[in-house]
């Protein structure tokens, strides 16, 4: 929670997108933390003004790319520059800003390529402060109470300077267990006040798409996996991880199910594309742009 003049906050819930529980909704998951009495506190009598969702990069410093290609670069966090313990990365997009600027200078001087910003990525303070926590995410692997206690004496203990290096165990769309496996998750009904339906959410995110857009939400092999693996083993976990309500199954009588895409609805978080077990679903850029408008008013 970020406390703002003007009698103002914003509030925000990170949720690892390597969960195992396909009955687990991020969004009802982040309306229980909003109702929780020391954050409600603050928003009892209060109005929402925006809503909005997006995916981290939280990989760190074993998951950094190669950060250039012909043309261009990679910064900030579309490069994984996001420190996970503290939940920021705006200070290190602001410095791989100002090391591409540097970069791209000297090669259009001709006293440098523009491959150079790689070194001078590896080499700069961005680095040593993702190497330096690079253990904490990973170190929940082995379950919360392991992870409390090694990302503990990583932090605290050895401050990053312990001679291992933990690696992230599988792709987050491979963690899912079976639904039959799985126990359920009540959630509780949106009082309008503080918590909210999804879609009365998703309204004030002021997305826009244009009716004749083609969708931006592509299916590799048609509906298929959808039907035949995601809904049959993991319960259609579509409908439950997208903060938007992009995806439906839609029963059509006769044991027949379809796969609906409200793309019109999307957000641009980039979930479906990460967590969607059978990786059928292929987000790409929107034509004629659109998307989320936040306005704070």
């Amino acid at each position: 929670m970020y406390h703002f003049g003007e009698n103002l906050v914003t509030l925000g819930q990170v949720i690892g997108l390597d969960y195992a529980n396909p009955n687990l909704n991020p969004y009802q998951e982040y309306q229980k933390f909003k109702s929780h009495p020391e954050i409600r506190k603050y928003l009892e009598g209060g109005e929402c003004l925006a809503y909005g969702a997006r995916a981290l990069n939280e990989g760190g410093y074993q998951s950094i790319p190669k950060l250039h290609f012909p043309g261009g670069l990679l910064l900030g966090c579309a490069a994984g520059f996001v420190n996970v313990p503290k939940i920021k990365g705006t200070h290190n997009a602001m410095k791989s800003g100002i090391i591409a600027a540097d970069s791209t200078a000297k090669h259009l001087m001709g006293v440098g390529k523009l491959s150079d910003y790689e070194e001078a990525i590896r080499t700069s303070d961005i680095t040593a402060e993702l190497h330096k926590v690079r253990n904490v995410r990973p170190a929940f692997k082995y379950g919360f109470w392991p992870g409390l206690l090694l990302s503990g004496l990583s932090t605290v203990v050895f401050r990053g300077k312990e001679p291992w290096t933990l690696s992230h165990p599988e792709p987050d769309y491979k963690s899912l267990k079976p639904v039959s496996e799985s126990p359920k998750i009540e959630y509780k009904k949106a009082d309008g006040k503080v918590t909210f339906e999804l879609l009365e959410s998703v309204s004030r995110t002021g997305t826009n798409h244009t009716e004749d857009q083609p969708s931006h939400l592509q299916l590799k092999e048609g509906p298929g996996p959808q039907l035949d693996v995601n809904l049959k083993k993991y319960g259609g976990p579509e409908q439950k991880f997208c903060p938007a309500g992009v995806y439906e199954y839609v029963d059509q009588g006769n044991g027949k199910c379809s796969f609906v895409i409200n793309a019109q609805n999307c957000i641009h978080c980039k979930t479906c594309d990460i967590k969607d077990p059978s990786q059928n679903i292929n987000w790409v850029v929107p034509e004629g742009g659109g998307g989320p408008n936040y306005q704070m008013t």
